[in-house]
């Protein structure tokens, strides 16, 4: 690794993101469905571009500033709002229409966000009805899609589009039966919603699903259109201890300096804490003990048997299993960590992305779209 004088950093390894991003589009090809990977992850114009192996594609975002983010540096121009929109958003969407042509699909879930964006569009909006498929995070019920569509369909500047649904509860186990399962009810709650919108006299072209559990273990997408995937660009623990991915397709990882040693743990102290690496510990639902991060060797990247367990601030703290490790890790030398959530940990502040050729070495720095306004 080519010699980086301050840390924590974000690394990404550029191959393993490659081979992540042709993995899923080739899934999506094979179940026939369109792919529009979500940007909420990587919040990079460049890993949009190499999600669609190199071109501009259809994408998915969190924020407005992602999407112009994108528009501006023309690597998507069909993109698709996953949170629900609300009226003051709506200028910046129109501006993105004038500026670069830009076709912004928003989100809502209720008849009253419906009528308070007519009011406030200035310009017509593509809008789809997001759906409960099990989740219970945001989203109506299948059965109550209709109310909200017919909201859309009569406003003045709105136009319904279609349906979508996040699987996110396919997080919930590690059994491919179970996420299976999962997907097909995603799957039969957009369609069926789609069906009686139809039914109904009103349009709905898009039938949007996704989570990156979902799309790996569907048995078939038939009545889908697309398919949203983000955190798999990356992967991360979380995702391994479910079986999703293995060591060798996490690419993501945090570059720390060991800043201390305590023979009262014993333990290594480092400077990547809570705000480098997050207090996400979700992997240890399926993997006990990874707490707030794995640590893997700085140079090859292989697993170390160490794991962060107490992350303060800037502060991260290793127990090891004997001071051994102080002189096989002295003071000044360098790890990574692996992280638990990688969209939570990227989020961290970095700003940047410091991109590993296959080598270890350092080819690129990739700016990170952070924040919303």
């Amino acid at each position: 690794m080519s010699t980086i004088l301050d840390t924590p950093r974000l690394l990404l390894d550029g191959a393993r993101l490659e081979a992540n991003a042709k993995r899923l589009r080739d899934r999506a090809a094979a179940l026939g469905v369109t792919f529009r990977p979500h940007f909420k992850t990587a919040k990079s114009v460049e890993v949009a571009l190499v999600s669609h192996g190199g071109v501009p594609g259809p994408a998915t975002v969190s924020t407005i500033k992602e999407a112009e983010a994108l528009a501006e540096a023309g690597a998507s121009s069909d993109i698709l709002l996953a949170a629900t929109a609300i009226p003051a958003r709506l200028p910046r969407a129109e501006a993105l229409a004038r500026r670069h042509g830009t076709r912004l699909i928003l989100v809502v879930d209720s008849p009253e966000m419906a009528g308070m964006l007519d009011a406030a569009a200035g310009a017509p909006h593509e809008v789809l009805v997001e759906v409960d498929s099990g989740e219970h995070r945001a989203g109506v019920a299948p059965d109550r899609a209709l109310a909200v569509a017919r909201a859309i369909h009569g406003a003045r500047n709105l136009r319904l589009a279609g349906v979508m649904t996040h699987g996110g509860h396919s997080y919930g186990t590690a059994d491919p039966a179970e996420i299976a399962d999962i997907a097909e009810a995603e799957r039969a709650s957009t369609v069926l919603a789609a069906e009686a919108i139809r039914a109904a006299g009103m349009p709905a072209r898009v039938v949007s699903v996704g989570s990156s559990p979902t799309l790996l273990h569907a048995r078939h997408l038939e009545g889908v259109t697309e398919v949203r995937a983000g955190v798999s660009l990356f992967w991360d623990l979380a995702q391994m201890s479910r079986g999703m991915c293995g060591w060798e397709d996490l690419a993501l990882s945090v570059l720390s300096t060991v800043i201390g040693h305590n023979p009262a743990g014993p333990s290594l102290v480092l400077d990547a804490g809570a705000l480098a690496l997050s207090k996400d510990v979700t992997a240890n639902a399926f993997a006990p003990g990874t707490h707030y991060g794995t640590l893997a060797d700085a140079e090859t990247g292989a697993a170390l048997p160490l794991h962060v367990l107490h992350a303060y601030q800037e502060h991260g703290v290793v127990p090891v299993p004997d001071e051994s490790w102080f002189a096989r890790l002295p003071i000044g030398s360098l790890v990574r960590v692996l992280p638990n959530h990688a969209c939570m940990t990227a989020a961290g502040g970095y700003g940047a992305y410091e991109v590993l050729d296959a080598g270890g070495n350092t080819v690129a720095r990739w700016k990170r779209v952070d924040g919303w306004h």
